[in-house]
């Protein structure tokens, strides 16, 4: 079983084989055919943190499970870029188009159970990408590396107490921190936190209100 680190630098830059981008990250964390874990989870995550190092984000794709026990044979994980989205219909009332996200990537491993044990090996693993990664400067702006935290939340909870909206608490929050790049999360992971704090509590603030004088 492996053991590895936790890498949290800003993505190398990668350098073009082929007409792929290959990723520059240091060797002890790059996957490598055959590496074992003990659960699927550990293979998940390793390959998570390589992402985050190499610059890319990634996503779960799909799984095979054997029919004699129901547990998970293959999985596949790949970069989130893997594909082409079918385009969408027009609609007359759609005022913002959605980007486009895939770009037929292959970049991506198999997890593999291996059938005497419950632990799982690194099956196959593509490296190249079929597009540029991110860049060190942007590096913040990746899925992986947003997280909303404790503090994040409780920032905006209390502004909004005081009727401060969470793009303006995005900016002012900025502000403290010292720039985008130490925010660790975007303007939409405010939005959203809002939005669903406002569902929450949709038709329960009174008797929100009653429990909090109990």
């Amino acid at each position: 079983t492996v053991s590895y680190p936790t890498y949290t630098s800003t993505p190398l830059c990668a350098a073009t084989i082929d007409n792929e981008w290959i990723p520059s990250c240091p060797t002890h964390l790059k996957p490598v055919v055959g590496i074992k874990f003990d659960t699927l989870q550990q293979g998940i995550s390793f390959y998570e943190n390589y992402a985050r190092v190499s610059g890319f984000d990634t996503r779960l794709y799909s799984t095979k499970k054997r029919k004699s026990d129901g547990k998970i044979s293959l999985k596949y994980c790949v970069c989130n870029k893997e594909g082409f989205r079918e385009t969408p219909r027009l609609q007359s009332n759609c005022k913002k188009k959605r980007p486009i996200t895939r770009m037929g990537c292959n970049a991506r491993i198999t997890l593999k159970l291996i059938n005497d044990q419950d632990n799982y090996i690194i099956f196959s693993f593509h490296e190249g990408h079929t597009h540029p990664l991110t860049t060190p400067n942007s590096a913040h702006h990746s899925k992986q590396s947003r997280n909303l935290t404790l503090a994040h939340k409780k920032y905006i909870m209390d502004n909004s107490r005081a009727n401060i909206g969470a793009t303006k608490s995005y900016r002012l929050m900025k502000e403290h921190v010292g720039g985008y790049h130490n925010m660790a999360a975007s303007v939409s992971d405010f939005k959203n936190f809002q939005r669903d704090i406002r569902k929450h509590i949709r038709g329960k603030d009174a008797q929100m209100l009653i429990e909090n004088f109990k």
